[in-house]
């Protein structure tokens, strides 16, 4: 089952997540291996919480006309 993530009034389902530390070269964040993966993934947007990269794809509002 897919986790969701509401961030700034915006659903996301979290299609992977992994650690910071893996995209680190030393101590330095490798913006680019970030990029990368969620190109991999095809995640369309990265949230970070104070662990983990969470690769997500957004949650886009349905449009609907309702039927009488």
């Amino acid at each position: 089952m897919k986790e969701l993530r509401v961030h700034n009034n915006q659903a996301y389902i979290i299609l992977r997540k992994f650690p910071i530390i893996k995209f680190e070269d030393g101590n330095v964040l490798n913006k680019n291996k970030v990029k990368a993966v969620r190109d991999w993934i095809r995640a369309d947007h990265v949230l970070r919480d104070p662990e983990s990269f969470l690769f997500c794809e957004t949650v886009t509002d349905v449009e609907y006309e309702e039927i009488n």
